[in-house]
């Protein structure tokens, strides 16, 4: 089973028209045949709390600081062990729901559950980070389209998706 997931209904709704229509899906190499294609709905989230954990690594970029406050050459990828992903997770999922129109009052609570850290390499370098489960609250139409596009960044690379 494979999973994809949009913010964006319209965007969902062309990948299962493109799907429907095809027996095979070339996957960077690997032939996946297509069984069938099905909607997941978004959950309600009514109460405006979630607790998420993802099925893959969260990815951030934090200022490229180090402890004492020097800037290093770049930005740098952090971990959510680091003092400053909390603040650029919050950043992170305000910007996506000002990207999507939606109010933006969602609240990271709390990191409960830190998994072991992993890299991948995606494009021109690699890409650290680790499985976390978060609370959060907020709008329930902010959170159904974060459900849908999941945490931290780098999401179109499968990166931080939530746990159905």
């Amino acid at each position: 089973m494979v999973e994809f997931g949009s913010p964006v209904p319209e965007v969902v709704e062309a990948l299962a028209a493109g799907f429907v229509s095809r027996e095979l899906l070339d996957w960077g190499g690997v032939a996946l045949r297509l069984t069938g294609v099905r909607a997941v709905d978004q959950p309600e989230f009514g109460s405006g709390r979630v607790r998420w954990r993802t099925a893959t690594p969260v990815v951030m970029k934090g200022s490229g600081r180090d402890e004492s406050g020097a800037l290093g050459p770049r930005q740098a990828w952090l971990l959510p062990t680091e003092p400053e992903w909390p603040a650029y997770m919050q950043g992170n999922l305000r910007r996506k729901a000002e990207t999507l129109g939606l109010d933006p009052g969602v609240e990271l609570e709390a990191v409960n559950w830190i998994g072991p850290k992993r890299s991948f390499s995606v494009g021109n370098g690699l890409k650290p980070g680790a499985p976390v489960e978060v609370e959060l609250s907020g709008p329930p139409e902010t959170l159904r389209a974060l459900w849908s596009w999941g945490l931290g960044q780098a999401n179109s690379g499968g990166f931080g998706w939530v746990s159905a």
